[in-house]
Parts: C-alpha cells; structure tokens; sequence
C-alpha cells in the first residue's frame, strides 16, 4: 500500500531495530526481542493503563483513501492513501490530573540527535502546549546504544531556536546526558517515563 504526506512526498514506515546480542545482562531485562521504540511504548503505556497508573495513546493520524482494490467479495485492499494532515506529537493523555504530550524519536547517530528529525510544526505544538501549563517532552533512543533518555520539551525548544539562529543543527550526547534523564529498559514496563515524570513534577 502507498501512503503519502500532505505534500505528496511518500511514507516509508521506519524498520525494526533489533537488539544487540553484546550484552547478555541487557538482553535478560530486556527480553531480546528486537522491538521499536513505539512498539515499546505502546506496550509500556498499556502497562500503565491496565494498572490504573496513566492512560497516554497514541495519536492516530487522519488518513484519506484514495485507491481500494477488491479480490474477493469478503475483502478490500488498501492500494493508496494520503495523510490528511501533519501530525503534530505521537503520544498524548493524563497522569495525576495532568494533560502530558510527548514526540518518540530514534537515532543510529551515536553522538548526536539531528534536529532534522523534528518539524517546525511539532515544535509550535510543543510550545502550544507548555503555555498551557501541559507536560511536554520528548523521548529519544539512541540505536547503537540502546539507551533511551527523556528530554524535557523547553529543552528542545532551546536547541531548535539555537539551529534557526545559526547554531548546529543537532542536540549533542552530551548535551542530552546532560539535560535530559536516562531511562533504564526493563521488562514491565519497559520504558517506564513516569517515574522520570514523578521525579520533575510530582516529587516532595
């Protein structure tokens, strides 16, 4: 099936990253099963629903069918649609009476995320929403590493203003390490955000 963006460009879905076999600790925590980012976090945020700890989803994106085929009277075939419209974050809900907001990113860069990955657009969401007194951020994954780090969304504002006023066009390892939080994979839930989130917003 061909699926296009608003402005006609065509969707290539990201491919599955699998887990290094380097370490085996790592793989016993975190089931060596080669999962994507979102996979993980949709399996995390199920985790927090099912328990009633915090319902977030993820966003759907607006589709429009274009082209259908039907093989068989009891099936149709999707052969082309187009995104109606850019989205804005991948995920979004409530947590202890708070709206929360985040963008799920992944990287094979092992020293930097290229701001390249986000859209002007996502960042004025973003902004939108902590005007509004939301929880915003930003969850990267580093590839190579398999280290997940959350990053807080004023921080990110901070580096893409840097890039538009001539700066580099990416926010550093370090920078990150240095900013944001580092999320250890486990098994349930596997990338397990709001203890980061309690630890900002919620903690003594």
């Amino acid at each position: 099936m061909n699926v296009n963006y608003p402005n006609g460009k065509r969707y290539i879905p990201k491919e599955s990253k699998t887990v290094s076999n380097a370490n085996s600790k790592l793989n016993l925590t975190y089931s060596n099963r080669g999962m994507t980012l979102e996979e993980d976090l949709n399996e995390t945020n199920e985790y927090y629903r099912e328990r009633r700890i915090a319902v977030i989803h993820k966003k759907p994106t607006p589709v429009q069918i274009v082209q259908v085929d039907y093989p068989k009277r009891s099936a149709a075939v999707i052969k082309e649609a187009y995104f109606k419209q850019a989205s804005t974050t991948d995920y979004n809900g409530i947590y202890k009476g708070k709206y929360i907001d985040f963008e799920a990113k992944e990287t094979q860069n092992p020293t930097s995320f290229p701001l390249k990955n986000f859209h002007q657009h996502q960042i004025d969401h973003m902004e939108d929403v902590l005007n509004q007194g939301g929880i915003c951020f930003v969850i990267l994954r580093f590839s190579k590493y398999e280290q997940v780090y959350l990053l807080e969304a004023a921080h990110v504002l901070t580096f893409w203003r840097r890039m538009t006023n001539g700066g580099r066009k990416s926010i550093t390892k370090a920078e990150i390490e240095q900013y944001g939080y580092l999320i250890p994979l486990g098994f349930q839930p596997r990338i397990d955000y709001i203890k980061v989130i309690d630890t900002l917003f919620y903690s003594a």
